[in-house]
């Protein structure tokens, strides 16, 4: 079985419509989206409704929740008072042009999607989230450290554990249990509308599971990150060309 993933797309349609454009060619069995579709650029409810027309199973980023409820807050960590300045200004500028029946969608997207696989007589649980289990808007990067990710994983009952929120991929492989024999899987799905990586490129996860998959074989569990080009300029000159600050387009344009 072949398992699509993808995050923060960030009202980016460009980004958007080349991802399904590419998933088009991948086969994929199943597609699932890990939330933040708003903020940061000018198509939000054009992205909501390209998602919810193709019916799309899909959870809630913190920017969702905050928007779905007319917040000021989107719940992110912003490092300097000017980040924040530019980032009231992107929260704003959303709220202001969120449609009713879309800011409604945001409000009811479920917070997880945990979906329990039996394979080889055993139980594999993937786990959905957006930044962790414990909270939607916590930060997991890949340097956490691994007591900690192997921690929340445990408690959270997840074998394979997807998110997003950083807009940095990564995959780690953790080994857990009494002789270390079961592997655990943490799988940043980075960003399609808004790489920080350093590569512009929208970037998502194809996870291929198939009937030998074992929590007991880490070999046996594929994840494969997928980049894909589009008309960053488009987003770009839409961004300078709206309220929103000059900034996020050079975010954009170099990935960061």
């Amino acid at each position: 079985m072949k398992i699509a993933l993808f995050s923060d797309i960030h009202a980016n349609l460009p980004a958007l419509q080349s991802f399904f454009k590419d998933l088009d060619t991948r086969n994929a069995d199943s597609v699932y989206c890990l939330g933040d579709l708003v903020g940061y650029n000018i198509w939000p409810n054009e992205v909501v409704n390209e998602i919810r027309k193709r019916h799309i199973p899909t959870i809630a980023g913190n920017y969702d929740f905050g928007i779905g409820r007319t917040s000021s807050d989107c719940g992110c960590a912003y490092k300097t008072d000017h980040d924040k300045a530019s980032g009231s200004v992107s929260i704003s500028f959303t709220n202001q042009i969120m449609k009713d029946e879309e800011r409604e969608y945001l409000r009811t997207l479920p917070a997880h999607i945990r979906v329990e696989f039996q394979l080889n007589e055993d139980k594999l649980n993937l786990l959905l989230v957006h930044g962790s289990p414990r909270k939607v808007n916590e930060y997991l990067f890949e340097d956490r450290e691994e007591k900690s990710l192997l921690r929340i994983m445990e408690q959270a009952d997840a074998d394979i554990m997807c998110f997003g929120h950083t807009h940095k991929p990564y995959h780690r492989i953790l080994s857990s249990g009494i002789d270390n024999s079961r592997y655990r899987h943490a799988v940043n799905l980075g960003s399609v509308g808004k790489p920080k990586d350093n590569d512009a490129r929208g970037c998502y996860v194809l996870l291929t599971l198939n009937e030998s998959s074992s929590v007991l074989d880490k070999e046996s569990i594929e994840v494969e990150f997928i980049r894909f080009d589009y008309d960053i300029e488009q987003a770009a000159k839409a961004i300078e060309d709206s309220p929103l600050p000059n900034e996020y387009a050079d975010m954009l344009r170099k990935g960061y």
